[in-house]
Protein backbone atom coordinates (compact mmCIF):
# COMPACT_ATOMS: atom_id res chain seq x y z
CA UNK A 1 0.00 0.00 0.00
CA UNK A 2 3.37 2.80 0.88
CA UNK A 3 4.54 1.87 -2.31
CA UNK A 4 1.43 2.41 -4.36
CA UNK A 5 1.18 5.55 -2.79
CA UNK A 6 4.74 6.86 -3.13
CA UNK A 7 4.21 5.81 -7.31
CA UNK A 8 1.43 7.81 -7.13
CA UNK A 9 2.63 10.75 -5.80
CA UNK A 10 5.46 10.40 -7.29
CA UNK A 11 3.55 11.06 -10.63
CA UNK A 12 1.55 13.95 -8.80
CA UNK A 13 4.64 15.63 -8.09
CA UNK A 14 5.82 15.67 -11.78
CA UNK A 15 2.36 16.06 -12.79
CA UNK A 16 2.11 19.58 -11.22
CA UNK A 17 6.13 20.65 -10.85
CA UNK A 18 4.71 22.95 -13.98
CA UNK A 19 2.55 24.80 -11.40
CA UNK A 20 4.86 25.01 -8.07
CA UNK A 21 5.90 28.05 -7.59
CA UNK A 22 8.42 28.04 -4.67
CA UNK A 23 9.37 31.90 -4.67
CA UNK A 24 5.72 32.13 -4.71
CA UNK A 25 3.77 32.50 -1.28
CA UNK A 26 0.65 29.98 -0.94
CA UNK A 27 -1.77 32.88 -2.25
CA UNK A 28 0.38 33.64 -5.05
CA UNK A 29 1.10 30.25 -6.25
CA UNK A 30 -2.87 29.57 -5.86
CA UNK A 31 -3.48 32.29 -7.71
CA UNK A 32 -1.07 31.74 -10.70
CA UNK A 33 -2.17 27.95 -11.49
CA UNK A 34 -5.61 30.09 -12.56
CA UNK A 35 -7.88 27.22 -11.00
CA UNK A 36 -8.78 28.55 -7.58
CA UNK A 37 -10.42 32.09 -8.51
CA UNK A 38 -13.59 31.14 -5.98
CA UNK A 39 -10.62 30.49 -3.32
CA UNK A 40 -9.11 33.34 -4.10
CA UNK A 41 -12.22 35.37 -3.63
CA UNK A 42 -12.96 33.92 -0.39
CA UNK A 43 -10.05 34.33 1.05
CA UNK A 44 -10.25 38.37 0.09
CA UNK A 45 -14.07 38.50 1.47
CA UNK A 46 -12.59 36.35 4.55
CA UNK A 47 -9.53 38.91 4.92
CA UNK A 48 -7.26 35.73 5.05
CA UNK A 49 -5.07 37.16 2.41
CA UNK A 50 -2.48 38.73 4.04
CA UNK A 51 -2.01 35.65 6.73
CA UNK A 52 -1.48 33.44 4.17
CA UNK A 53 1.14 35.99 2.46
CA UNK A 54 2.33 35.72 5.91
CA UNK A 55 5.43 33.55 6.92
CA UNK A 56 4.03 30.52 7.69
CA UNK A 57 4.66 27.62 7.19
CA UNK A 58 1.38 26.40 6.52
CA UNK A 59 -0.14 23.47 4.73
CA UNK A 60 -3.63 24.68 2.50
CA UNK A 61 -5.81 21.96 1.32
CA UNK A 62 -7.03 24.09 -1.54
CA UNK A 63 -10.75 23.12 -3.08
CA UNK A 64 -10.64 23.89 -6.99
CA UNK A 65 -12.84 25.47 -8.46
CA UNK A 66 -14.87 22.84 -9.69
CA UNK A 67 -14.84 21.70 -5.45
CA UNK A 68 -16.57 24.83 -5.20
CA UNK A 69 -19.22 24.12 -7.87
CA UNK A 70 -19.79 21.11 -6.14
CA UNK A 71 -21.91 23.21 -3.65
CA UNK A 72 -25.63 23.88 -3.14
CA UNK A 73 -26.09 26.58 -5.77
CA UNK A 74 -26.26 30.32 -4.04
CA UNK A 75 -23.82 28.25 -1.23
CA UNK A 76 -20.96 30.49 -2.25
CA UNK A 77 -22.59 33.76 -3.34
CA UNK A 78 -24.24 33.36 0.43
CA UNK A 79 -20.84 32.76 1.82
CA UNK A 80 -18.91 35.39 0.36
CA UNK A 81 -21.60 38.06 1.93
CA UNK A 82 -20.06 40.43 4.70
CA UNK A 83 -22.61 39.29 6.70
CA UNK A 84 -21.25 35.44 7.02
CA UNK A 85 -17.48 36.51 7.31
CA UNK A 86 -16.83 34.69 10.45
CA UNK A 87 -18.88 30.91 9.17
CA UNK A 88 -16.41 31.69 5.76
CA UNK A 89 -13.23 32.09 8.30
CA UNK A 90 -14.84 28.79 10.08
CA UNK A 91 -14.62 27.20 6.63
CA UNK A 92 -11.14 28.28 5.15
CA UNK A 93 -9.30 27.87 8.24
CA UNK A 94 -10.58 24.54 8.44
CA UNK A 95 -8.64 23.74 5.24
CA UNK A 96 -5.41 25.30 6.88
CA UNK A 97 -3.07 22.77 9.34
CA UNK A 98 -0.12 24.90 10.53
CA UNK A 99 3.54 24.10 9.74
CA UNK A 100 4.64 22.54 6.47
CA UNK A 101 3.16 19.10 5.54
CA UNK A 102 4.22 17.13 2.93
CA UNK A 103 2.89 14.17 1.26
CA UNK A 104 5.34 11.75 2.41
CA UNK A 105 4.38 12.78 6.02
CA UNK A 106 0.21 11.66 5.18
CA UNK A 107 1.07 8.17 5.15
CA UNK A 108 1.79 8.42 8.94
CA UNK A 109 -1.13 10.69 9.69
CA UNK A 110 -4.50 9.53 11.12
CA UNK A 111 -6.00 13.29 11.43
CA UNK A 112 -4.13 16.51 11.53
CA UNK A 113 -5.22 19.83 13.69
CA UNK A 114 -6.22 22.62 11.43
CA UNK A 115 -6.10 26.57 12.11
CA UNK A 116 -9.98 26.43 12.86
CA UNK A 117 -9.27 24.24 15.84
CA UNK A 118 -10.86 21.32 14.53
CA UNK A 119 -9.56 18.13 13.25
CA UNK A 120 -9.32 16.85 9.50
CA UNK A 121 -9.16 12.94 8.88
CA UNK A 122 -6.52 11.68 6.32
CA UNK A 123 -6.54 8.16 4.97
CA UNK A 124 -4.05 7.01 2.59
CA UNK A 125 -5.81 3.78 0.59
CA UNK A 126 -5.34 2.31 -2.95
CA UNK A 127 -2.86 4.97 -3.93
CA UNK A 128 -5.00 7.93 -2.93
CA UNK A 129 -5.65 10.39 -0.21
CA UNK A 130 -8.62 11.29 1.50
CA UNK A 131 -8.86 14.45 3.45
CA UNK A 132 -12.79 14.25 4.87
CA UNK A 133 -14.67 13.52 2.41
CA UNK A 134 -12.26 14.86 0.08
CA UNK A 135 -9.80 13.69 -2.32
CA UNK A 136 -5.84 15.20 -2.95
CA UNK A 137 -5.72 15.15 -6.55
CA UNK A 138 -2.42 17.14 -6.49
CA UNK A 139 0.57 17.40 -4.21
CA UNK A 140 3.25 18.94 -2.69
CA UNK A 141 2.79 22.24 -4.31
CA UNK A 142 5.63 23.97 -3.07
CA UNK A 143 5.41 27.87 -2.25
CA UNK A 144 7.86 29.93 -0.19
CA UNK A 145 5.53 29.71 2.73
CA UNK A 146 4.50 26.02 3.22
CA UNK A 147 2.84 23.65 0.72
CA UNK A 148 -0.32 22.99 -1.50
CA UNK A 149 -2.65 19.91 -2.07
CA UNK A 150 -5.23 20.45 -4.15
CA UNK A 151 -8.70 19.01 -3.15
CA UNK A 152 -11.24 18.14 -5.07
CA UNK A 153 -14.28 19.30 -2.41
CA UNK A 154 -14.78 21.48 -0.23
CA UNK A 155 -14.38 20.47 3.95
CA UNK A 156 -16.86 21.55 5.57
CA UNK A 157 -16.12 21.68 9.50
CA UNK A 158 -18.86 19.91 11.78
Amino acid sequence: MKRTFLVTLAALLLATSAVAGSNKDIVDTAVAAGNFTTLAKALTAAGLVDTLKGAGPFTVFAPTDEAFAKLPAGTVDELLKPENKEKLVAILTYHVVPGKVLAQDVVKMNDAKTVNGKNVKIMAHGGKVMVDNATVTKADIQASNGVIHVIDTVLLPQ
